[in-house]
């Protein structure tokens, strides 16, 4: 079965096989949330594993060898395993397999879980090292919105509330996608971050590391999207200037710094699992009412 849906509440969530990819999220009044994979960007919200962002000419180095590993990791593209699906949860897992160790020479379990209940749609990452070496890996969420919520509605009346004050401040990616070394003025007011495309004009905004653990967006005449998450220590935010999408990117990692040539083990932002154990992170969509 290619896709699973699950609903609670008067809520619908729908994912498919193939990225273990959330591509619906249906709220109790019937509004869609999710960017619905138009050409503009043909995702809905790509799950991030073994990396998040980009690595050095898409190359990087382990045990004297260097493999060829693209943007935000090959999970979104691979076809995962239906391991539970009822009404309200589904479970999907990826494992090494022979084309995974050709570009990533580890052991893993990639375990992503949905379940949806009266407090929204909870989605959670386990990530497993099922090897007898290290395990270095990044792991991310890149969920996209529509923005604006609602047809009609300006996308400069929407912005984000944060949970915190984030005064510290930012990071940019190069066009490259490698990490700029510079910190930047953040344009978050305290805890409020008014939108528009022109705050996108270098890519993602990068909060590293996040003050906050939950976020709200929405504008007036809409319904406002409780977005909350643990276990990620950084924040992306991004849209692409003139399509009308915004991107709530909880991860786990980054891409690599400018000039950075080390090995993957020791890659700035990366997880280090010793053999045998894991390492869980979550985040949750939830629609309050207009």
């Amino acid at each position: 079965m290619p896709h699973h849906s699950i609903s609670a509440a008067g809520a619908t969530a729908r994912i498919k096989a193939e990225g273990a990819e959330l591509c619906s999220f249906i709220t109790q009044s019937g509004t869609e949330l999710l960017w619905q994979a138009h050409p503009a960007w043909p995702q809905h919200a790509p799950n991030l594993f073994p990396i998040v962002g980009t690595v050095r000419d898409n190359h990087y180095r382990h045990n004297g060898e260097s493999y060829a590993l693209f943007r935000h990791g090959f999970a979104r593209h691979a076809i995962f395993e239906w391991v539970e699906r009822s009404p309200t949860t589904a479970r999907l897992v990826l494992t090494d397999n022979p084309a995974t160790r050709a570009v990533y020479p580890f052991a893993f379990r990639f375990e992503i879980a949905y379940a949806i209940a009266e407090d929204g749609l909870t989605i959670t990452f386990i990530l497993q090292n099922t090897g007898l070496e290290t395990l270095p890996a990044s792991m991310g969420a890149h969920p996209a919105f529509n923005w604006p919520l609602r047809p009609g509605i300006a996308k400069e009346a929407h912005h984000l509330t944060f949970s915190a004050e984030e005064t510290a401040p930012i990071r940019r990616v190069r066009p490259d996608g490698l990490l700029r070394p510079e910190a930047l003025p953040t344009p978050i007011a305290g805890r409020t971050l008014a939108l528009h495309d022109g705050l996108f004009a270098e890519d993602a905004i990068i909060l590293d590391p996040v003050a906050s653990t939950a976020l709200r967006y929405g504008a007036p005449g809409t319904e406002t999207v409780e977005f909350a998450w643990g276990g990620f220590p950084q924040l992306g935010i991004w849209t692409r200037p003139g399509v009308d999408l915004l991107c709530l990117e909880p991860w786990h990692g980054f891409s690599d710094p400018i000039g950075y040539d080390g090995n993957i083990t020791d890659k700035p932002g990366i997880m280090i699992l010793p053999p045998g154990t894991s390492r869980t992170a979550w985040h949750r969509i939830r629609a309050h009412s207009i």
